[in-house]
């Protein structure tokens, strides 16, 4: 796996958080629980065991997969990037040309994107419509229900 992950300062530490919180409190506590478990007796009709051992797997993979994506970010410091053209990190502000609607977006990464606070992944339909965009532009972006046409009202940056 060569690909890189973009992601925001803020959502590297985000994963270097979680990965500590499985690595140095969700491990040994899952490991605690398998071997009270196993205390217990068989092991075949044992739920607490397997359920134990279920949420193991979940961790070491959850572990794996951080490891891998932090090794491989390609962590982008937004406050240093200016301009009217949409980046990885740009706050695009856009009015839907049909209803007058406006709407605003950060793109982050895939791990950090939260719709409840406006940010959308960098791999999103909408987000791919606007990488290269300009203020001013026009576009067309698909979305599930058909497409919307919109115009980009404005692009900042910052965290």
């Amino acid at each position: 796996m060569s690909e890189s992950y973009p992601m925001t300062p803020l959502g590297y530490e985000s994963l270097k958080t979680e990965l500590k919180q499985l690595t140095s409190k969700d491990r040994p506590a899952v490991i605690n629980a398998i071997s009270t478990a196993r205390e217990h007796g068989d092991l075949k009709e044992n739920a607490e065991y397997h359920a134990a051992k279920e949420q193991q797997g979940f961790i070491e993979g959850r572990i794996q997969e951080l490891n891998e994506k932090l090794a491989l970010a390609n962590v982008i410091d937004i406050t240093k990037l200016s301009g009217e053209k949409v980046l990885f990190g740009a706050t695009v502000s856009f009015v839907d040309v049909d209803t007058d609607e406006e709407s605003n977006y950060q793109i982050v990464g895939a791990d950090e994107s939260d719709l409840q606070k406006n940010k959308i992944s960098v791999s999103s339909p909408i987000a791919r419509a606007l990488i290269g965009k300009s203020v001013g532009d026009t576009l067309s972006i698909p979305i599930p229900k058909g497409k919307i046409e919109i115009e980009i009202l404005e692009v900042e940056f910052h965290s």
